[in-house]
Formats: structure tokens, C-alpha cells, sequence
């Protein structure tokens, strides 16, 4: 998927978000901002996806900021309040559509997305939407595809989400799948990295854990590791969690069925799906 013309303020705000969670100095946060507006308008003339260029811009704040990981003081605060409401809500979850429904909700874990706030009480948001449910809901093709000897390959989004994805692949595995699990190889924004995956556990519930083989965001699958790509190749059903999972897969062709679970947190995906502004989502996408 490639990056609209909207998209430049959303990147740009969210590279001075990130700013503010390591300096104060708001003379110096323009300056960084406005650098990478300048690599931004660059990147965007290539025509590249619009993860492979956002992924560009954030590792140029990094390097400015001097800070590898601007995000993990939000990371571990999301890793905490996900735990805890988790011990709440998970003896409700009984179907494979309540575990695919809660992790779709864990996608609010989304810090610095303009058109998105990150509730401060996750509780109560997670009851509300789980009244909602899905506007796209795919949960029982899904299943299908997953149970009775199927290959997942599950790829992560957000800290603090990554609560919620043990639980259904803790379900997955009790139906009979296997599953790959990859998370991110280094930080990047607020997405789950080995450590958070270590942190909970999933090396001991997902049949194999791996990483995507870089910080980037999104997926890119030429730089994929081999074990993944493997994977990949044997998958009945692959699992993308979040937006630039699916902003990034739509730009293959020849993948198995791809199941894009995410909350809907910006117009451009909205229109791109078919889903309203804060809808929730899981779509299978079974084109060749």
C-alpha cells in the first residue's frame, strides 16, 4: 500500500510525539521534524510502500534523537495494563471469535497515530468494544483455516497487545495448529519485540518464535529470515496484527490467506478496507 498525501502530516506529527518522549526542547524537535519531512518528501517521489518509507524517517529520528528506543517506558506501561485487564476479561473468552475479537481490541495499543487516542482506562474501553464487535468479521473462515492441523503464521503489532495475541494462539495451538510467531527483531515505535514476547512467555506457547529480521516497520519479506520465510511457504493461514502489517502484506503477491486483524485508526486504511474511523476488523484475503 502507498503512502497518501494525508499520510505526511500523520508520519511528521508522530516523529515530534516520539521527540517529546525523550527531550524537551521544542526548538530542537522542529528541527528534527522538519529534517525528516525533507526525507519524507524524498522517499515518497520513489513511489516505495508506505512502511518501507515510514520506517526510513523514524530510523533517521532515532539516529537524531540518539535514543534506540524512544517508545519503551509506553511499552512496558501498555505491557502492564494489558496483563491486568487480562486477568479479568480472559476466563469470558470461550470461542475462537472472542480470542480473534480481544486481540483485535489490544490493537488500541497505538501511541502517536493522529487520529487515534490510547484510552486511559483499557477496561472499560476493552467491555465497550467487545459489545461492538467486528465490523468485518471473517472469524469463522478463519477458523477454518487455522484448526486441525493448520500452519499459522502469526505477526505482531503493539507491546501491550501482545498480551492478548498469547491468548489466542494459546487457542490456536489447543485446536491443533501450529504456530510461527514473529515479532519485531529491533524497537521500533511501540511494537512488540523479542523481549516482550520472551516476557510473556510465547517462546513457550507458539510451536516456533522468530523475528520479522529488522527494526522495520511493517514486514519486508526480502529481508525476512530464512526460518520465516519458511514458514511462510508451508502457512494455511497467516495472522497480521495492525496497519502497517496490512499495509505492508498488500504489496505481495503469492501469499497464503491472510487474516488483516487490526483496529481501523486512519481514514486512509478506513477507505482502503471498507470500515468506518474506529471500527475493528478481521478480514481474510484469500487472493492467490
Amino acid at each position: 500500500m502507498k503512502m497518501a498525501p494525508r499520510c505526511i502530516e500523520c508520519l511528521i506529527s508522530r516523529v515530534a510525539f516520539e521527540c517529546r518522549l525523550c527531550i524537551k526542547d521544542e526548538s530542537r524537535i522542529r528541527a528534527i521534524a522538519e529534517e525528516c519531512r525533507a526525507l519524507l518528501h524524498a522517499s515518497h517521489a520513489q513511489e516505495s510502500a508506505a512502511p518501507v518509507i515510514a520506517s526510513c524517517v523514524h530510523a533517521r529520528a532515532y539516529e537524531l534523537l540518539g535514543c534506540p528506543d524512544p517508545y519503551l517506558a509506553l511499552k512496558q506501561q501498555s505491557n502492564e495494563q494489558a496483563r491486568a485487564v487480562c486477568r479479568s476479561v480472559s476466563p469470558t473468552l470461550k470461542t475462537f471469535r472472542d480470542f480473534v475479537l480481544a486481540s483485535v481490541i489490544a490493537n488500541t495499543f497505538d501511541y502517536g497515530v493522529q487520529s487515534h487516542q490510547v484510552t486511559d482506562d483499557f477496561l472499560r474501553y476493552f467491555h465497550e468494544r467487545y459489545r461492538q464487535g467486528l465490523f468485518i468479521d471473517d472469524s469463522e473462515r478463519m477458523h477454518h483455516l487455522a484448526a486441525s492441523g493448520g500452519h499459522v503464521v502469526y505477526f505482531t503489532d503493539n507491546a501491550g497487545e501482545i498480551v492478548f495475541d498469547a491468548l489466542l494462539i494459546r487457542h490456536l495451538r489447543s485446536l491443533g495448529a501450529e504456530v510461527t510467531l514473529a515479532v519485531k527483531g529491533a524497537p521500533i515505535l511501540n511494537d512488540a519485540t523479542l523481549q516482550d514476547a520472551l516476557e510473556f512467555g510465547l517462546d513457550r506457547i507458539a510451536t516456533h518464535l522468530t523475528t520479522t529480521g529488522s527494526g522495520r516497520i511493517g514486514i519486508d519479506l526480502d529481508s525476512a529470515p530464512p526460518d520465516l520465510l519458511d514458514s511462510i511457504g508451508r502457512a494455511t493461514l497467516i495472522i497480521a496484527k495492525g496497519m502497517a502489517n496490512y499495509e505492508s502484506l498488500t504489496e505481495y503477491e503469492g501469499l497464503p490467506p491472510i487474516a488483516y486483524c487490526m483496529a481501523v485508526k486512519c481514514e486512509t486504511i478506513a477507505e482502503n478496507v471498507g470500515a468506518p474511523l474506529g471500527s475493528m476488523v478481521a478480514m481474510l484475503d484469500t487472493a492467490p
